[in-house]
């Protein structure tokens, strides 16, 4: 009502549930350049046989006249490769993988590409130099696998936010490998960068730790008829544009996701994710694309174009409240409802159960430690089922609690995280630590014929 606001008052609404930070969040750097110049890289990998191939493409900006080197050097700093021009493919004999964390004795190898640039302009020869890090690796979807150097990959991990209590939203190192720690603790192989593209810093650290990327557009908020307008479309395709740009050389980043939660059911949603994902596709075709939704599969119209289905539910907690024992039949329903209609890989992508730390409750209540651990059971019994046929991956909501705006719903932010704000464990990130090094064992054991132990602190002895 207008008179209960004073003249000119004006609040921001938004559509999602994560607080919206104001400032910068990262840090700003200027840099100089030569008059002639490395603008760009571009870097994709495959294997034949044990032969690495690495394909590169250069860009330079000030001169049409230069000459180009190109040294791939492996961890000792030996050059395996090299190649002249703005193009080529190096190869890699005998070649080491980037493997993701857990899954090889080895993983997350990286080579450095070099680039020498001399070009010759008006006030003589100028000369640039880059080193980019490049893992060998390739991805691959079929209709019930995702697979990561042609073997399965499960993805066990997290959601996150670049949220804590301190610096909110801003960088912070400290804290960065503290989460790092944390997610090697809890076992964790994944994660999606919920709900816009994380600092760069976070993308390299995933490289160095073998930690698999699901990247994610700040596509999120997309509720409305008039948000999935030709204007709206426009500005969506040129943030996928500079995601990809930025992002495409990370061998951890292995699928793109455009969106989170859109109302895909709306009409139309089919034209606009059905060009928006082609788009993508354009931009990079050695990647899968996806979206992440909560319609129902009967009315989404934007997932027949995605590769991998990534759905979110929350079954016995946005409603049958406290009704834990119908979980299991209505997650079964979910997933086979999907895969019978699409044949496509499903990643459970969201779910979860607010928690008070230090909240304790027999028989288990909502908010209890106990009931965020009953209920992450239930969805473990189905996932145990499911990924034997076409799920591929869960991703918990939370890593940790974070700020919201304010409502009746949101005791001091979302609290949904298996760690506090603080990053301190709930209990329910002992139970996922049990779960995530459990698949870790079986994944490698299903690769090797050595089976690892899980021992005291150190889990995935060799």
């Amino acid at each position: 009502m207008p008179s209960w606001y004073p003249k000119g008052y004006f609040v921001q609404n938004t559509n999602f549930d994560f607080f919206n930070y104001a400032g910068l969040h990262r840090s700003v750097l200027l840099y100089t350049t030569p008059i002639s110049y490395i603008d760009d890289i571009t870097i994709t990998t495959d294997v034949d046989r044990d032969i690495g191939l690495v394909n590169y493409q250069i860009f330079i900006q000030g001169s049409e006249h230069f000459q180009l080197e190109v040294f791939l050097l492996d961890e000792d700093g030996r050059a395996v490769a090299q190649g002249t021009g703005g193009q080529g493919q190096l190869q890699v004999p005998r070649a080491h993988l980037w493997w993701p964390y857990l899954m090889h004795e080895h993983p997350a190898y990286l080579y450095s590409l070099e680039v020498r640039l001399t070009a010759q302009t008006a006030d003589g020869p100028v000369s640039d130099f880059y080193t980019l890090p490049v893992g060998i690796r390739t991805v691959a979807v079929t209709e019930s696998q995702f697979l990561i150097n042609g073997k399965p990959f499960y993805f066990h991990g997290v959601n996150k936010h670049e949220d804590a209590d301190i610096r909110g939203k801003g960088f912070d190192w400290p804290l960065l490998v503290k989460d790092f720690n944390l997610l090697r603790w809890l076992g964790a192989n994944a994660f999606r960068t919920s709900h816009y593209p994380y600092a760069e810093e976070v993308m390299q650290l995933c490289d160095r730790y073998g930690i698999v990327v699901i990247d994610e557009s700040p596509g999120v908020g997309i509720a409305l008829a008039q948000s999935l307008s030709n204007m709206s479309l426009q500005h969506h395709l040129e943030v996928m544009e500079e995601m990809v740009r930025r992002d495409k050389n990370h061998p951890a980043v292995v699928m793109w996701s455009v969106a989170n939660e859109p109302a895909s059911s709306l009409k139309p949603a089919g034209y606009y994710f059905k060009t928006l994902i082609a788009h993508t596709k354009a931009l990079d075709p050695s990647r899968p694309v996806t979206f992440v939704t909560k319609s129902s599969y009967e009315a989404d119209l934007g997932v027949p174009y995605v590769d991998v289905i990534c759905v979110n539910s929350y079954y016995s907690w946005y409603h049958d409240y406290g009704h834990m024992e119908v979980i299991q039949l209505q997650l079964a329903t979910q997933f086979e409802n999907w895969y019978r209609t699409y044949q496509k890989p499903i990643i459970q992508s969201e779910y979860g159960a607010e928690t008070i730390a230090g909240f304790h409750q027999d028989p288990p209540l909502m908010f209890s430690e106990e009931y965020q651990k009953g209920l992450l059971e239930q969805y473990h019994l189905v996932l145990d089922q499911k990924r034997k046929e076409y799920v591929v991956g869960e991703l918990i909501w939370n890593f940790a609690d974070f700020m919201t705006d304010q409502s009746p719903q949101r005791a001091i932010g979302n609290r949904k995280g298996i760690f506090t704000r603080q990053r301190q464990p709930k209990s329910a990130a002992f139970l996922l630590r049990e779960r995530y090094w459990k698949l870790a064992n079986e994944t490698w054991h299903h690769q090797s014929a050595v089976k690892p132990q899980c021992v005291g602190n150190s889990p995935f002895t060799f």
